[in-house]
């Protein structure tokens, strides 16, 4: 039987910044454009109720895939379809209402989102009065009293100011406002990174939970593998704004393939190799305004042979994988 219709497709997607300096003073420096491709060419499907995890180091282009996804960014090239339908154009249009109440974010940060001002009330019906979903006084307290319970807090917390919450408690009513049009699909761009890891813990517990209840799919945006094989079902390891691998949570953590993704799963600390020393991450991410010829992971990879430096590799399937590197299609890694 074949697998059903994706919810969320992206294909071939890419944004670039034009980063350049004022033309007067690239005209009187004689200086070309600058461009940044922060997002080159990432494909991906999602299917209802799933998530999928991009990971990576610092700069790879993870926030701005999220960013693309709920309409913060315009694609500069390819598209991303929900439903079946093309999300970028409908955002431009009246029905796009209707898809951004299918479609939210929860931010990275908890302290920079919710505005300080703004009684936590205020701030879960936001979306509510926004999308006109719901317009009664008394009927607007009873369901932001129900989205406060569901991610864990009490009724009465409606009162309070955000300053008066940990930053854990605060992620939990970023979650509850990401929640208030009934969404779909959750883009969540590294909701635990600000947090300790024992908040963090508490928190991923209740999105999972809350996937299962509601059949929600996320996009997952991580530095962190522990959470990603926390949380994910599928992964993607993104480098320079391109995917090099993506691949089932278990086959990626059980034997990856790509030389980058074993670096990083290298350089996380095994309770069960306490007498082995870690594997550093190795190198520095190329200048991203100025990326290497071929495989742009060339320069830090000790398999990279002439081929690598002057062709870039795609995406092909291996096994239950996809990998772009040209050692694992020649058979060296």
């Amino acid at each position: 039987m074949p697998d059903p219709a994706p919810l969320v497709r992206a294909t071939d997607l890419a944004k670039t910044f034009d980063v350049s300096g004022p033309w007067l003073n690239r005209m009187l420096e004689r200086q070309p454009r600058q461009l940044l491709r922060a997002v080159d060419g990432v494909s991906f499907d999602i299917q209802r109720g799933q998530t999928l995890a991009l990971v990576g180091e610092s700069g790879c282009g993870k926030s701005t895939v999220a960013k693309l996804l709920v309409g913060l960014h315009e694609p500069t090239r390819g598209g991303f379809e929900f439903d079946g339908e093309d999300a970028h154009a409908a955002f431009k249009t009246p029905a796009g209402r209707h898809l951004r109440r299918r479609v939210q974010m929860i931010f990275q940060d908890p302290f920079a989102s919710l505005n300080p001002r703004w009684t936590v009330e205020d701030i879960v019906a936001e979306p509510l009065h926004e999308h006109g979903i719901e317009t009664d006084p008394e009927a607007l307290r009873v369901r932001v009293d129900a989205l406060l319970i569901s991610v864990g807090m009490s009724a009465q917390d409606r009162k309070k100011y955000p300053h008066q919450f940990s930053g854990g408690q605060r992620q939990r009513i970023s979650i509850a406002r990401a929640l208030a049009t009934e969404p779909e699909f959750l883009v969540c761009d590294e909701p635990t990174s600000a947090l300790d890891v024992s908040v963090q813990a508490q928190v991923l517990n209740i999105m999972k939970t809350l996937q299962r209840e509601r059949g929600l799919t996320y996009l997952f945006i991580s530095h962190n593998l522990a959470v990603v094989r926390h949380v994910s079902d599928h992964v993607g390891v993104m480098y320079l704004g391109r995917l090099v691998e993506l691949a089932p949570k278990h086959d990626l953590f059980d034997s990856p393939r790509h030389p980058y993704t074993r670096m990083l799963l290298d350089a996380i600390p095994k309770l069960h190799d306490t007498g082995r020393a870690r594997t550093p991450v190795s190198g520095e991410v190329p200048n991203p305004l100025n990326p290497p010829q071929g495989c742009a992971f060339n320069p830090r990879c000790e398999h990279a042979n002439e081929r690598c430096r002057n062709e870039r590799p795609v995406l092909q399937m291996f096994g239950g994988a996809r990998v772009a590197c040209h050692g694992v299609e020649e058979g060296r890694i």
